[in-house]
Formats: structure tokens, C-alpha cells, sequence
């Protein structure tokens, strides 16, 4: 077995082992934090076929961006959707879908094309080049204030504040 196969192997469990955790915890922040591992690794498998435009985007927007996001509404709006006493779990229907999109995914890999086909690769350095030169610090500086706006919202919701 290649080193690229075996590295996809361990993505690919790590994937659905995060996956699986985000639908099995019981508190939503932990379902989020669980959530932002699973696009950490969805941009390494990115990366693996190599792809680093999507590997950086997947990084940036995703698990950058969007779990921010998510964490900031849950402690601007302190509600408590998620208890302890809450239940969760998967439920029969879920569980017979994924069986049924598993068999299909299985059923169908014998019509997918070989490897026969050519692929082209880009020069990342120049696409990054064209699409950050000129806006590199505003990115930068919108990574700063969505940092900013993260710490804003946990000093507000934080518990004994006076």
C-alpha cells in the first residue's frame, strides 16, 4: 500500500470518527467544535488529492469562518438548546438512509471512471498570486476583526460578570 493511500485511509476514519461525534455529543458547543475538526479534515483530504485552493478555502470559510460564526450565536444568544438531559442519539431513520446511501455508494463504484484520464495541474503560487495580491490585508484584516468580535462575545457571555 502507497503512503497516499494509507494517509487517505486514516482521513477518510478520522472524517467519519469526528462525523459520528458531532452527531452523538450532547452539548451543541461540542457538536460545533466536533463539526470545525470534521472541515479541518475534509481540507486535508483537500490537500491529499491536491487540490490546495479548496484545501485553503474549505479552511478559511468553513472552519474558520463558519464555525466562528456558529460558536458566536450560541454565546451571544445563551440559550440552552442542547441540556444534558436532552436526547440524542441517531434514530432508526437516520441509520436506514446512511445503510441505503452506503449500498448505493458501493453498488455503484464499478461504473466509475479509471484512472486513464489526464489531469491538469495550476501552479498554486500563481493563482494565489492573482486572487490575494491586492486584497491579501483586507483578508487579514477581516481575520482580525472576526477574532476580535469571537473575544468581544466571550467576554459578554462569560458567567460572573459584574
Amino acid at each position: 500500500m502507497i503512503y497516499e493511500e494509507l494517509a487517505f485511509l486514516l482521513i477518510a476514519a478520522v472524517a467519519i470518527v469526528t462525523a459520528l461525534n458531532a452527531l452523538l455529543v450532547r452539548e451543541l458547543v461540542h457538536t460545533i467544535l466536533w463539526v470545525a475538526i470534521f472541515f479541518i479534515d475534509l481540507a486535508a483530504l483537500y490537500f491529499l488529492l491536491l487540490a490546495p485552493f479548496l484545501g485553503v478555502l474549505e479552511l478559511g470559510v468553513y472552519a474558520g469562518a463558519v464555525t466562528i460564526l456558529l460558536l458566536f450565536g450560541v454565546m451571544v444568544t445563551r440559550k440552552r438548546i442542547f441540556s444534558r438531559e436532552a436526547a440524542t442519539g441517531i434514530g432508526p431513520a437516520p441509520v436506514a438512509l446512511a445503510g441505503l446511501s452506503l449500498a448505493f455508494v458501493l453498488l455503484g463504484t464499478e461504473e466509475l471512471p479509471q484512472s486513464g484520464s489526464v489531469v491538469h495541474s495550476y501552479d498554486p503560487a500563481l493563482l494565489s498570486a492573482q486572487l490575494f495580491n491586492a486584497d491579501g490585508p483586507w483578508l487579514i484584516l477581516l481575520g482580525l476583526a472576526m477574532l476580535s468580535a469571537l473575544a468581544g462575545a466571550i467576554y459578554l457571555v462569560r458567567e460572573g460578570r459584574e
